[in-house]
């Protein structure tokens, strides 16, 4: 009998829980949602980018670079990274030379490095893929799209829209745009009829950079034009010379450089290899092919740094702060010697 009675008061208990429990869910229910800001990753953005997807803190303080170009971007858009790779690209620019710790040479960054500065955020190219399973695992890892220097201006957005620094970019983007246009104010309607020729010399080739190169973006928004050889677009240039930017040219050939204005350099990544460089320079200067250029024989080249290679907002200024050197004097016949070849 006292078993029986027992059952049915643990029966009750039970019939009173369950109703207290729905009643709760009926009233958390009715409730409403919370708002997107609300929810757990409040603090931080999903991005997709080519490795995958990453949220990004909204709030970070201590930003590692994993490369030159991804250093580049972060301080044009008034960033400060704790940590980057270093390369001869940088010492180039006194914006880029920062108070921030080495995580090893360019294309090389060491993870034992990285760890050591405790990221709270990574970013770099899409050729570290390689590695992202482990510098996801050290920090929150975003890696931007980069299919060519070229694309610089998206590839800035991209990077400015992924670290909430949207703003900054458009600001730079727009003080970029207005020294375009002075440029273009200062030489006039003639710089249409201007053509400017971008080569390179490595230690064992010529290689001239092409429309859509880095460089060549450039001096199509101040609306210089290209010799012939040189006004390739990137997918034609992709099709022609398996690269979208730049294309070998042999020294029979080196008429094909030839316009009012050469720009040449001979940036590489060591000391020997720019020692290489600069020999192939002294020994193109006394080829006979060479020497019957126009520029050359105007005095119209001019050797740049490595820059012109760059691929970021930074170095585009620099390249301008050069047109205008070399540039705005040319229909007046006066020029700089001391920095023509």
């Amino acid at each position: 009998m006292q078993g029986w009675y027992l059952g049915r008061r643990i029966q009750g208990w039970l019939k009173l829980w369950l109703i207290g429990l729905v009643s709760l869910c009926l009233v958390v229910a009715c409730q409403p949602s919370p708002p997107p800001s609300q929810d757990v990753t409040a603090d931080c953005v999903t991005v997709s980018h080519s490795a995958g997807e990453t949220c990004i803190p909204k709030t970070f303080e201590r930003l590692v670079t994993l490369d030159s170009v991804s250093f580049e971007y972060a301080i044009a858009a008034d960033l400060q990274p704790v940590g980057t790779t270093l390369s001869n690209f940088q010492t180039a620019l006194p914006a880029l030379q920062t108070d921030v710790a080495n995580i090893g040479q360019s294309g090389e960054p060491s993870l034992e490095e990285i760890l050591k500065l405790d990221p709270d955020l990574l970013v770099g190219l899409d050729f570290h893929g390689a590695i992202y399973p482990q510098l996801s695992q050290i920090a929150p890892t975003f890696l931007l799209n980069f299919e060519h220097s070229g694309l610089w201006k998206p590839i800035f957005q991209n990077f400015g829209e992924a670290l909430g620094k949207t703003d900054v970019v458009a600001e730079k983007l727009a003080a970029y745009n207005q020294r375009v246009q002075e440029l273009q104010n200062r030489l006039g309607d003639r710089r249409q009829d201007l053509q400017i020729s971008v080569i390179r010399l490595y230690p064992d080739s010529i290689t001239m950079y092409l429309q859509d190169s880095f460089c060549g973006t450039i001096l199509q928004d101040v609306g210089l034009s290209r010799p012939p050889a040189q006004a390739v677009d990137a997918e034609t240039a992709q099709a022609q010379f398996g690269n979208p930017i730049q294309a070998v040219l042999s020294e029979e050939l080196l008429s094909e450089v030839d316009g009012d204005v050469i720009f040449v350099w001979t940036g590489e990544n060591t000391a020997t290899a720019n020692a290489e460089a600069q020999e192939k320079l002294a020994d193109l200067q006394k080829n006979p092919l060479w020497n019957q250029l126009q520029a050359v024989q105007k005095g119209q080249v001019y050797q740049v740094p490595s820059y012109w290679i760059g691929s970021g907002p930074v170095a585009a200024e620099a390249i301008l702060d050069d047109l205008f050197t070399h540039l705005t004097d040319f229909f007046t016949e006066t020029t700089t010697e001391t920095t023509k070849l």
